[in-house]
């Protein structure tokens, strides 16, 4: 019996693309891309560059003079500078862990299904994150007013003497924590339940079965997976608490005694009331390299406990 074999002929390899068709593809991708690129050029790239260059410069009868690094030396002596650096410390370190705490606490009892309109409840939660910043600002200032004020009308109502609370550096910088923990407690809550909702409920089983209680399920098993949310939760907070400008200025102007100067508020003041741009870059500049490091520093810290 015969056996016929057939034989295929060899399929050549694709050629590769023309040069001049390459050629012909470049600028369709160009024109398309390039109202985009020349934006970003002018209204981002450009300023970025200018500003840098501004920082080693300074201005004497119109002139424009370069001083290298002679801005950001001045900044080592002086004091309102080191002020606003060390009131924006406290409240990073004050208020962005009660924040996450109370957002963490927040999308826990968001999460629960036993709780009824839980829709409603998390956009009334996340309102104050889509508040304008200044009006929410002027609602505060009414409230905290030391002759008049809301809450010194409650307290006078318990009891208690009432609190110069924008008058006094002390209470001044509380009203601006509470105020921000006020307008982003429930934007952190959001983001904090979305990761939630990401873990399977077979994890909160499992924990069960193996006799773990509620606080143990959530301190060994539900925080850990939820860290990079966390995370995202404490850097984004951190560079607004760095950038923070809107509350402190309408609240207070960065008084009394400089107690909520916060490096944003000053650079305004330095560059628009004094009209010493050349310093108020250089300001700008070191706001963004405290930002970068910090924010590299927390993010090396997770990092870190991620591996072990």
């Amino acid at each position: 019996m015969a056996v016929h074999t057939t034989y295929e002929r060899p399929v050549a390899p694709a050629s590769a693309p023309a040069p001049a068709r390459r050629r012909r593809r470049r600028p369709t991708a160009w024109i398309f891309a390039g109202p985009a690129a020349a934006l970003f050029a002018l209204f981002f790239a450009y300023p970025l560059g200018a500003s840098l260059l501004q920082s080693f410069t300074t201005e004497d009868a119109g002139a424009t003079h370069w001083v290298g690094l002679d801005q950001y030396r001045r900044m080592i002596d002086d004091p309102a500078f080191l002020e606003s650096l060390f009131n924006t410390g406290i409240i990073l370190v004050v208020q962005v862990p009660v924040m996450i705490g109370l957002a963490l606490v927040l999308a826990v009892l968001l999460n629960q299904s036993w709780l009824r309109f839980r829709g409603t409840w998390r956009a009334v939660y996340f309102l104050p994150a889509v508040t304008t910043l200044v009006a929410y600002a002027v609602v505060f200032q009414v409230l905290l007013k030391t002759d008049g004020g809301l809450v010194n009308q409650i307290l006078g109502a318990v009891g208690i003497g009432r609190v110069d609370w924008l008058n006094s550096p002390t209470w001044a910088r509380v009203s601006l924590i509470a105020s921000l923990t006020w307008r982003w407690t429930g934007y952190n809550a959001v983001i904090l339940l979305a990761g939630l909702q990401s873990i399977g409920k077979e994890q909160y089983e499992a924990a069960a079965i193996d006799g773990s209680g509620t606080l143990s399920t959530y301190a060994r098993v539900i925080l850990p997976q939820l860290r990079p949310v966390v995370l995202f939760c404490v850097i984004t907070s951190t560079i607004g608490t760095l950038q923070l400008f809107d509350e402190n200025y309408v609240l207070t102007r960065g008084g009394p005694d400089d107690a909520t100067l916060t490096p944003v508020v000053y650079l305004y003041k330095v560059g628009f009331q004094q009209l010493d741009f050349g310093y108020a870059a250089a300001i700008a500049w070191v706001v963004v390299a405290i930002i970068a490091a910090v924010s590299a520093l927390q993010y090396l810290a997770f990092g870190r406990e991620r591996r072990r």
